[in-house]
């Protein structure tokens, strides 16, 4: 710990030298084009970025009294871009893990999402500013395609008082509609274990109307046994500004494709073989089939003599249909139909400016969900049982930024209130109903000095309300549908901050740098936990816990075209107050309940020390061609198995490598880049399985492993 808080002190201390007499960038600042077709380069800092997510309002980094991340596409444009986990590893305080590619990458922030047993929990993910997330805080992230992306918002804390069951932060994925003229671009990604991403992407402008439209085929047969997977996935964004100060937007997507679930292995059985799959899983044949699709239609516009008001409205319908084989065979139809609404004024109140929103986020989703037998991965002929579910959410909320002092001091006032009911219904014998019903207010306050007009130290405090989601409501005891004794689990959370942007053009090292540096504390009651009875999952309710932690984020300009990115989380999240009972058999097949007490021990999978630097460089090699090189270390400390801290895997270090070049003949580009991850070929847990009765905690992450991409483009 102590050589890690060296490290940590050291390189901030460089990235403040020659801070005095720095001359901060033009407020008006908005975009910088770094394609390499210009004087700019690639790996140039962003400084006026504008971010959505943060206050659900468009506003520069510097403005939004949390910490917030923005990776724009030429941060990623070279990279092994497959799964989220391959973009998101410089965000600090965001740990990902990779189970099978990219389709069950878990996701937590401050350790919520980090106990999910499938799917992201506690974190709430947007696609263009519509939940991927259901109505009841699950989601699953298929339809994200980095061909069609071009930007990623992380806004990280508590945003409940903003978002439906959004503890931990919000991620927006944004496809690439912002671009300036039309273009059509074929794009090929290859990789060891059968990796394969093929497609094409297609934009198109005029003066009026920008269309994008995205085609992928993905196929992967996996560093595990029962691994493989096949994804098809069509993306299309087509925007038209009807007046000068209007616009409308029809967004939609369509996936389709197969993931073959491997399982997770005991130590043993990880010691002799950790690529090896649960043998179980294999006479299952475990996997997931989905299929879904989205349409959505946005309308916006300004109003007013002095265009101070804003109205944004946008509707979307949703078609999902999912077989799931593990004990049993489900069959899952699913549908969804949603809105979102915002109102904000700018105004002045006693000469200071101040921006109310009011908003509402309404979504219903009817489910039916078919179970028959498993038959070695085939459907039995007879229907088991037959669950006729609704989910319903209502979320009403409102945000107000008033300007305390003059240019320096703004106050930061929001609130939600949310309603979700589940209504299940069984239509086979016996035949039941089941209901539930969470609903909450839940306030923030939030303050935002500014230092200068690129510096800001920030603070918050508020609360967060996080309710069960459908798979966590499945009851143990027969007699009832849902769990009767799950509750929401509620967080008091305070955060204090630096964040800023500054470049000094004299200075020959060190002329641009980005930085931030947050504290946090959390306390949370009534934490729901994942625990095993027989093999299958269920949750309940912890007692008390703290978590509290350090998160650190740099990128700076060394040197002209050499940068350095650097990101470290520390996390101290230990369980105050928490006692359950176990329910477990005995080596002769005896039910065997236990107390268990584990209060004062440390929350499982999540890393006490996460830390990510980067050293990339762009070079200009002749007219037209430039290349980039970028060298990159994750250094992952041990993680807890469980809640009784019965085990700890080991930590990892994952070295990684990338080589690009970027060729531009007038209308023509062309780039093809390589890499090698995991370039030590280290044998590690990168997911664990938490609080497994039968000990199968432990899922191999990737070995060492090569990527090449060929992307040849033409703008017309």
């Amino acid at each position: 710990m102590y050589k890690n808080l060296v490290i940590v002190a050291t390189i901030f201390l460089i990235c403040f030298l020659g801070i005095d007499n720095l001359e901060l960038i033009s407020q008006n600042t908005n975009t910088i084009d770094t394609s390499f077709n210009n004087k700019a380069d690639s790996s140039i800092i962003n400084i006026g970025e504008v971010v959505i997510t943060g206050t659900r309002i468009s506003k520069r980094i510097i403005d939004i009294p949390y910490p917030v991340t923005r990776i724009d596409y030429h941060d990623f444009k070279y990279d092994k871009k497959i799964a989220v986990d391959d973009v998101l590893s410089s965000v600090p305080g965001l740990f990902s893990q990779s189970r099978y590619g990219n389709h069950d990458v878990r996701i937590s922030i401050r350790g919520f999402g980090s106990k999910s047993k499938s799917g992201i929990r506690g974190v709430r993910i947007l696609l263009d500013n519509i939940p991927e997330s259901e109505p009841d805080g699950q989601t699953r992230i298929e339809a994200i395609d980095f061909t069609s992306i071009g930007s990623i918002e992380i806004a990280k804390g508590n945003l409940s008082s903003m978002y439906t069951n959004a503890p931990g932060g919000v991620v927006n994925f944004i496809n690439d509609i912002d671009f300036k003229e039309s273009f059509i671009k074929q794009t090929n990604q290859f990789g060891s274990f059968g990796m394969r991403r093929n497609g094409i992407k297609l934009g198109i402008r005029t003066k009026n109307y920008g269309l994008l439209t995205t085609y992928s085929n993905h196929g992967y047969e996996g560093y595990r046994e029962h691994n493989n997977e096949h994804w098809n996935i069509i993306n299309a964004v087509v925007e038209t500004t009807s007046t000068e100060n209007s616009s409308l937007q029809l967004l939609f997507y369509f996936v389709d494709g197969i993931i073959k679930l491997p399982g997770s292995l005991t130590l043993k059985e990880f010691e002799e073989d950790p690529y090896q799959a649960e043998q179980r899983a294999i006479d299952r044949d475990t996997k997931r089939l989905s299929t879904k699709g989205r349409l959505g239609i946005r309308y916006n516009t300004k109003f007013g003599k002095k265009l101070n008001n804003e109205f944004e409205l946008t509707t979307y319908a949703t078609i999902k249909y999912f077989e799931r084989t593990n004990k049993e065979f489900r069959i899952i139809n699913r549908n969804g139909l949603g809105l979102r609404t915002r109102y904000t004024n700018y105004s002045k109140i006693f000469n200071r400016s101040n921006e109310f929103t009011v908003g509402a986020d309404i979504l219903f989703q009817p489910a039916r969900t078919e179970y028959y037998d498993n038959i070695n991965g085939n459907k039995g002929d007879q229907l088991l049982q037959l669950l006729d579910e609704k989910i319903y959410n209502n979320g009403y909320y409102f945000s107000n930024n008033f300007e305390i002092a003059k240019n320096k001091l703004f106050l930061l006032i929001t609130g939600r209130y949310d309603q979700i009911n589940f209504n299940l219904k069984e239509e086979t014998l016996p035949s039941r109903v089941d209901k539930k019903t969470f609903n909450a207010f839940v306030p923030k306050v939030a303050l935002n000095y500014k230092l200068t007009d690129r510096i800001s130290l920030y603070g918050s405090y508020g609360f967060s309300y996080d309710s069960p989601a459908k798979n966590e409501l499945e009851s143990f005891d027969p007699e009832y549908l849902y769990n009767p004794d799950l509750i929401p689990q509620e967080t008091e959370s305070i955060e204090i901050g630096i964040k800023g942007f500054v470049i000094n053009k004299n200075n020959y090292f060190f002329n641009r740098m980005q930085f931030e540096a947050t504290f946090f504390n959390l306390n949370i009651n009534n934490e729901i936990v994942p625990y095993e009875i027989y093999g299958e999952v269920y949750f309940r309710n912890a007692a008390e816990t703290n978590r509290r932690g350090i998160e650190l984020g740099s990128q700076i300009r060394l040197i002209n075209r050499l940068d350095v990115s650097f990101a470290y989380t520390f996390s101290d999240f230990i369980y105050n107050s928490y006692s359950a009972l176990s329910i477990e058999i005995d080596s002769v097949g005896n039910i065997v309940e236990t107390e268990n007490d584990f209060s004062g021990k440390i929350v499982p999978s999540v890393p006490r020390n996460n830390i990510y630097t980067s050293v990339s460089y762009s070079l200009p090699l002749v007219r037209n061609i430039n290349g980039f090189a970028k060298l990159s270390y994750n250094g992952i400390s041990g993680l807890w198995v469980d809640d009784a801290n019965s085990n700890q895997t080991d930590g990892y270090q994952l070295i990684n490598s990338v080589l690009g070049i970027d060729m531009n003949f007038g209308k023509l580009n062309i780039l093809v880049s390589g890499g090698m991850n995991n370039m030590l070929d280290e044998i590690y847990v990168g997911f664990t399985n938490t609080n497994s009765a039968e000990g199968r905690f432990y899922e191999a992450g990737a070995p060492r492993n090569y990527f090449i991409t060929a992307n040849v483009g033409y703008r017309f």
